[in-house]
C-alpha cells in the first residue's frame, strides 16, 4: 500500500536567463515537500518562465535524492507518475536497447529515470542530439513524437513476456504513464494507460492571466482577463477549489504547450476506443494510490465528428436554413478556404439563383402590395402554412393573377410551392 500523501521526497526544476546555460537548475530532497523550510524560502524568492515540480510517492527504487523527480539531461526535464507495467521482466530488454551513454547516465533505480534514458535513446534515434539542443528547443512535434515512441517501445518490451510467465507470475501488464518532458521552450505531457478498460491517473490544466494569492493564506486562484493565456498550469490534480478553472485531459492523450498555446491530441494506438459512449474503470489507478476523477469519461471521439463541437441530429430543412443564412449574411464562410468546422453538412442542394430569403422576401411584400383592401384580412393563412408543414405537404401559398403588360418580361413565380420546395428538401 502507498502511504495517502506523497511524502517520499520532491523535486523542483526550473529555468533561468539564457545567459546562464540552457540546463536547468534542480533542487531535490527526501524530506516531505509540507517540512522543508529551504523549499519555502527558495520558492519565495524564484522566478521562472517554466517551472517543473514533483512530490514523491515510492514505487520503484529507494527514497534518495537520486530517486526524486525531475530528472533532466542537458535542457531537457523529465517527471513520471504511474509505473512501467511488469517492469522486473521488462528492465533488462529496456536497458539493452539502449545505447552505452544512455544505459550508464542512470543513476537512480526508478522505471521513471528508465523511461527516460529510453526517452533519451528514442530521440537520438530520430536523428536528434539530447545533449546539443537547438536554441529555440527541439519544438514540440519533435518532442511529441520521441514520446510517442517511447510509449509504443514500451508497450512492445510488455507484450514480449512469456504468457507463461505471465500467467505463473500474475505479472500485471498494464502501464500507467503520465509523463513530461520539456526542453524549456515547449512542454508536452502524456495521460495514458496501457488498458482498454481501465482509467488512466488523473490530469488537468488551467490558463489564464494572472495566478494571484487572492486571500494572503496560499489559496490562489487563476483569473482570465482577456481571451489570452500568460500562464498554463499542468497538475495531477486541481490546485484550486475553482474547480471550472481547470480542463480534464482525456484518458489516452496527449497535452502540447508552446508559446501558452495548449493542444491535446488522442494517442490513437491498440488502447485506443473510437466509441465515444466508452466509459473505464478507475479501480486500476486507485489501487496504486493515485486519483482518476471521471465519472463516465467519454473516451475516444468518433473520426467524422468535430472536436469540441457538440453533436446532434440536425434535419434537412435546418442545415438548408443555415447554409442560406450563411451564404447570405457571410458569403466569405463558404469561400474554399473556409474552415469544415464553420460550413454546414454536405447536402445535395439545387444550384441557387438567388436566396431563397430573398425569395420569401419578395413573396411577402407581393403579397402585401397586391393584397385587395377591399377584403378583410384573414389571419388564418399562416396557420394553415403551418400545418402543411407539420404534415410533411408542399405550402399552399395563394397569390394574385397580375395581367402582364405587352413589353414586360413574365412575372417571376412568386409563391409557386415547386419553388419555395426546392430549398427545403423536407418538404419534396
Amino acid at each position: 500500500m502507498r502511504r495517502p500523501h506523497n511524502g517520499d521526497g520532491f523535486g523542483i526544476g526550473y529555468y533561468t536567463e539564457p545567459k546562464l546555460g540552457p540546463e536547468p537548475c534542480i533542487f531535490t530532497s527526501t524530506t516531505p515537500a509540507w517540512n522543508c523550510v529551504n523549499l519555502q524560502r527558495i520558492a519565495s524568492k524564484t522566478a521562472s518562465h517554466l517551472i517543473f515540480a514533483h512530490v514523491r510517492a515510492t514505487t520503484e527504487g529507494s527514497l534518495s535524492d537520486d530517486n526524486c523527480h525531475p530528472f533532466y539531461h542537458g535542457s531537457l526535464m523529465w517527471m513520471h507518475n504511474g509505473g512501467l507495467g511488469g517492469w522486473k521482466h521488462i528492465k533488462r530488454p529496456l536497458g539493452q536497447r539502449l545505447a552505452d551513454k544512455w544505459y550508464l547516465g542512470v543513476q537512480g533505480g526508478t522505471d521513471s529515470e528508465w523511461a527516460f534514458a529510453l526517452y533519451l535513446d528514442t530521440l537520438e534515434r530520430m536523428g536528434y542530439n539530447p545533449t546539443c539542443p537547438p536554441k529555440t528547443g527541439f519544438g514540440p512535434s519533435v518532442l511529441r513524437q520521441a514520446m510517442l515512441k517511447t510509449i509504443t517501445q514500451i508497450n512492445d518490451f510488455i507484450a514480449e513476456i512469456p504468457k507463461g510467465v505471465v500467467e505463473k507470475e500474475h505479472v500485471d501488464t498494464r502501464s500507467l504513464l503520465n509523463f513530461a518532458i520539456t526542453d524549456g521552450h515547449s512542454v508536452v505531457c502524456t495521460r495514458y494507460v496501457s488498458s482498454r478498460t481501465d482509467e488512466a491517473a488523473s490530469l488537468y490544466y488551467s490558463s489564464g492571466t494572472t495566478w494571484e494569492d487572492k486571500s494572503t493564506k496560499g489559496e490562489y486562484q487563476m483569473d482570465r482577463r482577456d481571451k489570452g493565456a500568460d500562464i498554463v498550469l499542468v497538475a495531477s490534480e486541481p490546485l484550486t477549489f475553482e474547480r471550472e478553472s481547470w480542463v480534464t485531459v482525456p484518458t489516452n492523450s496527449t497535452l502540447t504547450i508552446h508559446k501558452q498555446t495548449v493542444m491535446v491530441h488522442p494517442i490513437i494506438d491498440e488502447y485506443y476506443s473510437y466509441n465515444p459512449y466508452h466509459r473505464r474503470s478507475s479501480q486500476f489507478a486507485q489501487d496504486k494510490g493515485l486519483v482518476t476523477n471521471e465519472k463516465g469519461t467519454v473516451n475516444g471521439t468518433n473520426p467524422k465528428m468535430t472536436p469540441g463541437i457538440p453533436i446532434r441530429k440536425t434535419s434537412n430543412l435546418s442545415s438548408s436554413l443555415h447554409d442560406t443564412l450563411t451564404s447570405t449574411l457571410t458569403p466569405s464562410m463558404h469561400a474554399p478556404s473556409a474552415s469544415p468546422a464553420l460550413t454546414p453538412s454536405n447536402e445535395n442542394i439545387p444550384p441557387r439563383v438567388s436566396s431563397p430569403f430573398s425569395d420569401i422576401r419578395n413573396l411577402s411584400l407581393q403579397n402585401l402590395s397586391s393584397r385587395d383592401s377591399s377584403k378583410p384580412q384573414q389571419q388564418g393563412n399562416t396557420k394553415k402554412k403551418r400545418k402543411s408543414l407539420s404534415a410533411i405537404d408542399p405550402p399552399q401559398v395563394v397569390h394574385p393573377v397580375q395581367e402582364p403588360e405587352p413589353d414586360s418580361p413574365p412575372p417571376r413565380n412568386y409563391g409557386d410551392p415547386l419553388k419555395i420546395a426546392q430549398y427545403f428538401p423536407e418538404l419534396n
